[in-house]
């Protein structure tokens, strides 16, 4: 895409939106001159989220579509992905806009490291929702941990996914080598969901905020026949690779379970290229707060969005024009 300087906004015609699924990303370079929050021009803007039966994809949905009830030059689509090393490829390539990702894939990202060799051009609207890792078994594999996955059939969600890394960050802590000792199964949630309701895999690994609509299938339609997997012991050796990681619990209303389950939680953020207009980013992170309300009648993962954990994403520097939206919205700093 051709960037453009000042206040001239690349504007993608409505037809090359429709064609390419509304990824193409429309944007201006920051200037750095003072932040307005208010946009002169007719922008759109993609939104990259995640598997068509997450969290990502619910909240993405609803978040496009408060944007462009929100009175501004800023219009919105967003598109089914593979979720957060992906996004923010495509990001950076500028095929989209905005992405959603894991905390601790966003951090190797501007660190260049884990799935990326070199430092990556983001930064933060805000922190977010967070995401609880939800391992699942069948009963009858006969897996108690996931060390006893060796040799099992396992989902490691869709490639290049933030499930992905955490799946194979879990099976090395375990003491496994993720792609020799299990039969790893690169699958999105919906085709997980379905192998484990037929028995053609044995676990799951996803990474998502709750409730998550794939998993609330699962579990409603296979609850005799699956469990959750305890994964809490292996939390200190991912504490070893990011602090990020953090204890929490799956409340047994969530998914109607037998008790509740304790898991690792990471954060989520929203990610721009740090040299996005900030006039964008201003208003899309207002749209963000100021539209809370509408963003958890599509998915209760939305109650967990607060200003007073906005710009809680170290190492990923928040945006100078999310900035200036959380000092205009009283967030602490």
């Amino acid at each position: 895409m051709r960037r453009m300087t000042g206040m001239t906004l690349v504007v993608t015609l409505a037809a090359a939106t429709a064609a390419c699924g509304g990824r193409q990303d429309a944007a201006t370079t920051d200037t750095g001159g003072a932040v307005t929050c208010e946009v002169g021009q007719a922008t759109r803007i993609g939104i990259a989220t995640g598997n068509a039966t997450g969290v990502y994809f619910a909240l993405g949905n609803a978040y496009a579509e408060q944007i462009n009830a929100s009175g501004t030059n800023v219009q919105a689509t967003a598109a089914e992905t593979g979720a957060s090393v992906q996004n923010i490829q495509q990001l950076v390539a500028g095929t989209y806009g905005v992405a959603f990702s894991l905390a601790d894939t966003a951090a190797d990202a501007v660190n260049g490291t884990g799935s990326f060799t070199v430092k990556q051009p983001v930064a933060a609207l805000a922190r977010i929702h967070s995401n609880y890792t939800q391992v699942i078994v069948r009963k009858a594999a006969g897996i108690k941990d996931v060390a006893g996955m060796k040799g099992k059939r396992v989902s490691t969600g869709s490639p290049k996914s933030g499930t992905e890394v955490i799946a194979n960050r879990l099976l090395t802590a375990a003491g496994l080598k993720p792609d020799t000792d299990v039969q790893a199964q690169k699958l999105d949630l919906t085709k997980t969901v379905d192998a484990m309701k037929d028995g053609t895999i044995d676990a799951l690994f996803w990474s998502g905020g709750l409730p998550t609509p794939g998993i609330t299938d699962l579990l409603t339609t296979s609850a005799d026949q699956v469990e959750f997997l305890d994964i809490i012991p292996l939390l200190p050796e991912l504490q070893k690779i990011n602090q990020v990681y953090a204890e929490g619990t799956i409340p047994a209303a969530t998914y109607r379970t037998p008790a509740d389950a304790k898991t690792i939680v990471v954060p989520n953020v929203l990610l721009v290229r740090d040299d996005l207009d900030a006039n964008v980013a201003c208003v899309l992170t207002k749209a963000l707060f100021d539209r809370k309300p509408q963003l958890e009648q599509a998915n209760a993962a939305a109650k967990e969005i607060s200003l007073d954990t906005a710009r809680e994403s170290t190492p990923v520097p928040v945006h100078r024009g999310a900035a200036k939206a959380l000092d205009d919205l009283g967030a602490p700093k």
